[in-house]
């Protein structure tokens, strides 16, 4: 497995468990064949960045129980509010 630093790069089609956020930089148009993987690994959270937000894939992950947050992964991070 091919790693950047210390972390190892997972295949998308790999189901991964116990995964806390899922911060997306995907357009709402690119983000349907994702839908189902998203919610096979049930993160804790999901963070849809600016140009991603999509109504309908957010509305889908809250009635999972996954918190959805319109916000900056960029900015929550130089905040200290990730």
């Amino acid at each position: 497995m091919e790693k950047i630093e210390n972390l190892e790069i997972v295949p998308a089609i790999e189901v991964i468990q116990e995964v806390d956020t899922i911060t997306l930089y995907l357009g709402p148009q690119n983000q349907p064949e994702y839908y189902d993987y998203v919610e096979a690994v049930n993160p804790k959270r999901v963070i849809f960045n600016p140009g991603t937000i999509n109504i309908d894939f957010m509305e889908r992950l809250r009635r999972k129980g996954i918190v959805v947050e319109d916000a900056c992964t960029l900015v929550m991070l130089s905040a200290g509010t990730y």
